[in-house]
């Protein structure tokens, strides 16, 4: 049995290594007590559209890291479309979405956390979680772990979660995102090669979500990643295959399904009722609950790394690991408020699916939806602490 860290950290995703990064940055002395298992091989493989919007490198700035350094596309201007119109958000002298691919994102940002001391173990596949008065026990394809206490960092299917939470309440979104063969060129001149495209045509068809068109490249080769989210807030209602509605919005821009491998994977997203801890474990990442209106996990995992360090750094401070504040630390920072104002907003205009509601909504209405996202959806980073 290892029992030679006091923190041991379940994944080593944005989450995770957020968390680690952020501990050693408010309570450097707990660095050398930190071990993060990792199930894969940097740089392993990990579906996810890539896209880093500003709140995601202003935490990343606030920990002196450039996500520069990491191959990236940026986006001029992002398209919020209800069936091919809508309002366009554009961000002056600054791009408005950085497109990373999650590979070569979560090694840069492993390499990060290494070069400041923390240890990670990788190719370590979590099994069980046992926590207990006196610490947690955590059983592993390499062994037994026992420290004082567990970050569940290992995503939307948590092992940790499922552990520690086993009768706990399901919400995961479904998507199906693919990658344009290279090369491939579409024939539509409103795609713009360096915008990106959300378009919630499919709400009136029961598909609470939308489907997404924008740049990325894989070994510096530039291509298009495309997919469709539906966060399965209507999932009583009959629906139409996401495969059949992406397939028909990409054949519209000169884009072939069949041509493409398709790839899918659920996503947990946030609901007030979340329970994110219990003692000896705190939830991170998706594992505790992305953005329910869009999908967005980078930017929240990211936040929730750093919300979870202070409740550690205080628990240790204290000698006392219940964490009775992590959900009000959480609830009353900007990430919690933002998820909650999503959520919120989610349940609003995935439920209302007239037509003319939405044309409303995405085409006529771009002064009130550009503030209220403002004020209340955006920029919630320098509100996390």
């Amino acid at each position: 049995m290892d029992s030679t860290h006091d923190i041991l950290i379940l994944g080593g995703g944005p989450g995770g290594l957020s968390t680690a990064l952020h501990l050693v940055q408010i309570a450097p002395h707990l660095a050398p007590r930190i071990l993060i298992l990792e199930k894969e091989h940097y740089p392993r493989f990990k579906l996810c559209a890539g896209g880093l919007v500003a709140d995601a490198e202003v935490i990343l700035e606030n920990l002196g890291l450039d996500v520069c350094e990491v191959p990236h596309v940026n986006v001029e201007t992002a398209h919020f479309d209800f069936a091919g119109r809508g309002l366009k958000v554009r961000v002056p002298h600054k791009q408005t979405l950085r497109v990373i691919r999650r590979d070569e994102f979560d090694a840069w940002l492993a390499k990060q956390t290494e070069d400041r001391g923390i240890e990670i173990r990788q190719g370590v596949t979590l099994t069980n979680i046992r926590p207990d008065k006196e610490g947690v026990t955590v059983e592993t394809s390499q062994g037994i772990f026992r420290a004082k206490i567990a970050v569940g960092a290992d995503g939307s299917n948590s092992v940790t979660r499922k552990s520690i939470l086993p009768e706990d309440p399901l919400h995961t979104a479904r998507t199906l995102e693919v990658l344009t063969a290279a090369g491939q060129v579409g024939n539509s001149t409103s795609h713009k090669s360096l915008d990106a495209h959300f378009d919630f045509f499919p709400v009136p068809e029961n598909i609470a979500g939308y489907v997404w068109d924008f740049p990325t490249q894989v070994n510096s080769v530039p291509i298009r990643c495309w997919g469709i989210y539906d966060s399965n807030l209507l999932p009583a209602q009959k629906r139409p295959a996401l495969k059949d509605l992406l397939t028909k919005e990409m054949s519209n821009h000169g884009f072939a399904l069949d041509d493409c491998e398709i790839k899918s994977h659920p996503i947990r997203w946030y609901t007030p009722q979340n329970q994110i801890s219990v003692p000896r474990v705190l939830l991170v990442g998706d594992a505790a609950g992305a953005d329910p209106l869009f999908g967005e996990g980078i930017s929240m995992a990211l936040g929730y790394g750093a919300i979870a360090a202070q409740e550690i750094a205080a628990a240790f401070q204290r000698d006392e690991f219940s964490f009775p504040s992590y959900w009000k630390r959480v609830a009353r920072s900007g990430l919690g408020q933002t998820l909650l104002m999503r959520w919120v907003v989610a349940r609003i205009i995935y439920s209302i699916k007239w037509r003319w509601f939405h044309i409303l909504l995405w085409r006529i209405m771009h002064p009130v939806v550009l503030l209220a996202a403002w004020i209340f959806i955006l920029n919630w980073s320098k509100r996390v602490k």
